[in-house]
C-alpha cells in the first residue's frame, strides 16, 4: 500500500510508490480496489527534461478545488476527461509505435486540458513555453500542479541539453533523465 503518503496527499494515487518500485515507463491505473499497472517497453528511448518551480503546492487543497469544479459543473467536468481519456489512449499507442512527434503533441494537449482544469500556473506555464521555444517536442505540468515540476520531451541528446540549458536559465532545479 501508500499508506505513507495519506497523511501528507489525503488520497495519493499511489503511482509514486509504483514508479519508484518498478522503474521504467508504467500504464497506471487507479481502480476502487487494487490498482492496475503495467510496465511498457520502448522502442527506442525517451529523453526529457524536468524542470522546477520551486513551489509547493497542497495536494489536498488542489484535489479539492478540483472535486469543487467537478460538482459545481459536472458536463464541463465529463468532456474534459473524456478528452483526457482519449489523449490517454492515443499516448499509450504514440508509445507503443515509438511515435515522440505525436507523444510530443499529446503532452501540449494534457497541458491545455490542466490549464483549463486550473492546476498550472503561471511559473509552470513559463517553463513549459521555455521548453517548447527551445526545441522540446511536448511539455506540460507534472504532479500537483500550481507549482511543483513540469517535464519536456526532446527527440535527440542534443536537444535535451538545449531545452536543459534554457530551463537553468528561469528554473531553480533542472533534471535530464532517459529511460528505456
Amino acid at each position: 500500500g501508500y499508506e505513507g503518503e495519506k497523511g501528507y496527499h489525503g488520497t495519493p494515487s499511489g503511482i509514486d510508490n509504483t514508479a519508484a518500485t518498478f522503474g521504467g515507463l508504467l500504464r497506471f491505473q487507479r481502480t476502487d480496489t487494487d490498482p492496475i499497472f503495467l510496465k511498457k517497453a520502448l522502442k527506442e528511448p525517451i529523453r526529457i527534461v524536468y524542470a522546477s518551480t520551486g513551489i509547493t503546492a497542497s495536494t489536498t487543497t488542489v484535489v479539492g478545488d478540483v472535486r469543487a469544479k467537478k460538482d459545481a459543473d459536472p458536463e464541463w467536468f465529463d468532456a474534459l476527461l473524456q478528452q483526457y481519456l482519449e489523449i490517454v489512449d492515443k499516448g499509450e499507442k504514440a508509445v507503443e509505435e515509438g511515435n515522440m512527434q505525436d507523444l510530443g503533441a499529446l503532452m501540449d494537449k494534457n497541458h491545455a486540458l490542466l490549464q483549463q482544469l486550473t492546476v498550472s500556473c503561471k511559473e509552470l506555464d513559463d517553463l513549459v513555453d521555455a521548453a517548447r521555444a527551445a526545441g522540446a517536442i511536448g511539455a506540460k505540468m507534472s504532479g500537483t500542479g500550481r507549482g511543483g515540476l513540469m517535464l519536456a520531451l526532446t527527440p535527440t541528446e542534443e536537444i535535451q541539453n538545449k531545452v536543459a540549458e534554457a530551463l537553468q536559465k528561469i528554473a531553480p532545479q533542472v533534471w535530464r533523465t532517459s529511460f528505456s
